[in-house]
């Protein structure tokens, strides 16, 4: 058996929660690969909404286990809140979740950092969420890090008063005792209450189920854009979003990787700062946004929004080896009369269909092809025998570009307004 992944293809937001729900049932196990609380994977059934930072997504399908793998960052606070919330909804969290050793903690000091760090770019701020995940992911890669497993030792304790001792030399002078009185104790509480989860060798674990015939999928945060690598740098995440993350996020090898399922909306939206060919700082950006209901599911800001970016997710699907698609939100452009679709960034005079290095330090020029749009609504479609023509069109079109499939259409927030197409 292989690993199947499910990531974000845009700059996240692209609704890789309402997805990983709908094939759950395909799975027997679903595991969070990298980030932390910074994501927002927002699920829609029963006429509820639902919301998850940290847990992965399948937790609400009674026979999945779900498993916060070692690429995991992990604010106890959070991760408490999200468990009562979801209990409290008549929902059992106890041996249906797992958590990796080696997933790092997020003290409370690594979001007064954030915090600090960010204040201090002014003007330049990447826009970051504050939920310490960066500095949390500094310190892994600096092996000044707190883990799970660190919990289960004696010396936890002295550990953590080491590392918090380090971080306020680095906040000097910055004001941060009301800050840390305040969420220190709130921390341990937090952590004392994870004890009921079971902490794992996740790569072993993860291992052996594919040795016995388990079907696995592994669930990205934020999107291939944010990566720290291939991302619009330094506008990115701190942890590899795309799929050779899930290699080193759950300790799976490349060889051991099956589907690669690649999430993108209809459309583009970004929260935060940095560059975006395609936005729409205009009426139908708005439009789009309101449509939509484009507000950031963890921390509520106004997402930026514009159309289609095929030279990023040309890139994107290259990056990851998409195997196949996820249109989601088609619904939103139901009353577009036409629809527009980036084929190519115009830079210095000469179009560029790739996209390229320091796409922050450039004017970019998006142009742009029209297609007709469907004007009906999409929500109540179930079959594609149904579907409007030019939607049809709108689908083959980008489907020739990106060259890979669309196989899942999202047409509705609920999971029922979601379409399986079989592969071409």
């Amino acid at each position: 058996m292989k690993v199947d992944v499910l990531l974000g293809l845009q700059w996240g937001d692209e609704g890789k929660g309402k997805i990983v729900d709908v094939v759950t049932p395909d799975y027997q196990i679903i595991a969070r690969f990298q980030g932390g609380p910074n994501a927002g994977h927002t699920l829609i059934f029963e006429g509820k909404k639902h919301v998850l930072h940290t847990i992965p997504s399948g937790i609400f399908r009674k026979d999945a286990i779900n498993i916060i793998g070692n690429g995991v960052v992990i604010d106890p606070i959070t991760l408490r809140g999200e468990i009562e919330k979801i209990q409290a909804q008549g929902i059992t969290v106890g041996s249906n979740l797992l958590i990796s050793r080696k997933a790092h903690l997020i003290l409370p000091t690594h979001k007064i950092l954030d915090k600090h760090s960010e204040e201090s770019k002014g003007h330049n701020k990447i826009g970051s969420t504050l939920k310490g995940i960066g500095p949390t992911y500094m310190d892994k890669t600096g092996r000044n890090g707190l883990r799970m497993g660190d919990t289960e030792l004696a010396t936890f304790k002295e550990k953590y008063n080491t590392l918090v001792a380090k971080h306020k030399k680095m906040l000097g002078n910055y004001e941060y005792d009301s800050l840390l009185a305040e969420t220190e104790s709130k921390w341990f509480e937090a952590l004392d209450f994870l004890k009921n989860i079971e902490l794992i060798d996740s790569e072993i674990y993860v291992n052996n189920a594919l040795a016995e015939g388990k079907k696995i999928l592994a669930e990205g945060a934020q999107g291939t854009m944010l990566d720290i690598d291939f991302g619009t740098y330094p506008y990115v995440t701190s942890s590899n979003t795309v799929t050779a993350g899930t290699c080193t996020g759950l300790g799976v090898a490349p060889t051991k990787i099956g589907e690669v399922i690649g999430i993108f909306k209809a459309y583009c939206t970004r929260v935060g700062s940095g560059p975006f060919p395609t936005e729409l700082a205009d009426e139908t950006g708005a439009k789009i946004r309101e449509i939509g209901h484009e507000y950031g599911a963890t921390t509520g800001r106004e997402r930026r929004c514009g159309w289609v970016d095929l030279p990023a997710l040309k890139y994107a699907c290259m990056i990851n080896g998409a195997s196949q698609l996820a249109m989601m939100k088609a619904d939103v452009l139901d009353t577009f009369d036409s629809i527009k679709v980036c084929t190519h960034y115009e830079i210095n005079g000469k179009n560029v269909n790739y996209f390229p290095y320091d796409i922050d330090g450039l004017t970019i020029k998006p142009i742009y092809k029209e297609l007709k749009g469907w004007k009906k609504d999409l929500t109540k479609l179930r079959k594609m025998e149904e579907a409007p023509q030019e939607f049809l069109d709108y689908i083959t079109y980008l489907e020739g570009e990106l060259n890979v499939p669309i196989t899942i259409l999202s047409v509705g927030p609920d999971r029922e307004q979601t379409i399986i197409r079989q592969k071409n």
